[in-house]
């Protein structure tokens, strides 16, 4: 390998979908989405052709696998320490680049990776076979700049030749058109979620715990090309952290995410809790007022505010001491479908530390666990009728620089073996409502549901 990386400017497109379009069926291809141009995020990432993966199965061993890289045998078990070597396996350079990413780690991280890391075993079987992480070693990349309008090939000469002839290619053909063979099933009644929520409440009057997100999941069986299915849930919720990858056992993960978990650039660290959500209205007067209602709402206000301080906690223990602030609290953000309380937390990362580390310490999120993290997953675990898969795990990236991206992964469906899975959850307090509580988890993904029947 050879660190003489070159940057090639494209032709700048709105968006990455006819790019993508051209790679999306190549080995390890993986679109990292911002949702333009409806949605306000900065950057798209597309690569493919990893020079190797790294997937930790249900078990918890770990596959690794590439026809250039022998992982040692000494990192057995370790994943961090799996990671990290994979880092180091891409050399340095002194490339000069605002872009986020010039080579690293793409992939992602389950919600069940975090509760094995945080040993809190499972009483539920997993619905899918899908690893609990899957990661590529990525040496290339396109990036959209949408604030400066503009695209660019990061590679190195021969990867560029490579990708320059893929992209001449015709795009890849959908071998089936994608559409449902059953409509999506809740796992859960209203009175099933009811009782649920009874047990929350019953928790949080002990002490055990302050909030408790609480999901439910919806099944549809499918047939045909799961991007097909990505375009029609993207056009109609375009968000800022979507992500897109499909791998050749029929698994494929579709996520529409409004919600940043960690970001890490130059040693600063940001997260972005979501907590509060009112559906839009159906006229501009109605949407006003629901965006009114969550604003004044203390009972969102004190989710939101609990979640933060448990984001404090969790980056404290990776960041320099005092430097962890919240710049923006509870403030309203409105999304084609939904309007929603986001947080801001702030810090420095700590000179002894890396992003690894500081995504270890946070993760999975505190805004879909709740508070206090473990024994909230704990609880979890006892009322959800099954694992979570990827679902509040994190899409994202780490860049070989150092830099890191990650998203919460909500609003975002799971295919596997024919089967698509989505689930829709919130947080649960003292005062909470459950008639309330079970329609938000519809809310948030009535319109994802809508776009595949």
């Amino acid at each position: 390998m050879t660190s003489a990386l070159t940057i090639k400017a494209l032709p700048y497109s709105p968006t990455p979908l006819e790019i993508f379009a051209h790679l999306r069926k190549r080995h390890g291809a993986v679109l990292l989405d911002s949702g333009r141009p409806t949605a306000n995020g900065r950057y798209d990432i597309i690569s493919s052709d990893p020079l190797a993966t790294l997937e930790v199965m249900p078990d918890g061993q770990t596959h690794f696998t590439s026809t250039q890289l022998d992982l040692p045998s000494a990192l057995a078990g370790d994943m961090t320490a799996q990671q990290q070597w994979m880092l180091e396996q891409l050399p340095s350079t002194d490339f000069p680049s605002e872009l986020p990413f010039l080579g690293g780690l793409m992939g992602y991280w389950s919600y069940d990776l975090g509760r094995n890391n945080l040993a809190i075993p499972s009483r539920h079987p997993s619905v899918t076979n899908l690893p609990l992480a899957r990661l590529g070693l990525y040496d290339w990349c396109i990036t959209f700049d949408h604030e400066k309008q503009a695209t660019w090939l990061i590679a190195t000469a021969t990867r560029q030749q490579q990708v320059m002839k893929w992209l001449a290619q015709p795009p890849a053909s959908v071998a089936k058109d994608f559409h449902l063979t059953s409509p999506f099933q809740g796992e859960l009644s209203q009175a099933d979620y009811t009782e649920r929520f009874n047990t929350v409440q019953h928790y949080i009057r002990a002490g055990d715990c302050y909030q408790i997100n609480l999901a439910q999941r919806f099944t549809a069986s499918y047939e045909g090309d799961e991007w097909q299915a990505y375009l029609r849930l993207r056009k109609a919720t375009p968000t800022p952290f979507s992500g897109f990858m499909a791998w050749g056992r029929n698994q494929a993960v579709l996520s529409l995410s409004p919600e940043r978990f960690i970001q890490c650039k130059d040693g600063r660290v940001e997260t972005r809790p979501i907590k509060g959500t009112r559906p839009r209205g159906k006229s501009p007067e109605e949407d006003i007022a629901l965006a009114e209602q969550l604003l004044s709402s203390t009972k969102d206000r004190a989710e939101n505010v609990m979640i933060v301080d448990l984001l404090r906690n969790d980056l404290g223990r990776v960041c320099a001491p005092g430097s962890i602030r919240v710049p923006q609290l509870c403030q309203l953000e409105s999304y084609p479908n939904v309007h929603h309380l986001v947080s801001v937390v702030q810090g420095q990362l700590a000179k002894h530390r890396s992003p690894l580390s500081l995504l270890t310490a946070a993760f999975p999120g505190g805004s879909i666990t709740g508070a206090p993290k473990i024994r909230a997953m704990q609880i979890i675990d006892e009322l959800e009728p099954c694992q979570r898969s990827v679902y509040c795990g994190s899409l994202g990236y780490i860049d070989k620089r150092g830099s890191m991206d990650t998203s919460i992964a909500i609003r975002t469906m799971v295919a596997d073996a024919g089967k698509l899975h989505v689930w829709g959850g919130g947080g649960l307090v003292a005062d909470s409502r459950a008639d309330e509580e079970y329609t938000e988890t519809l809310d948030k993904i009535r319109h994802l549901i809508g776009a595949l029947e």
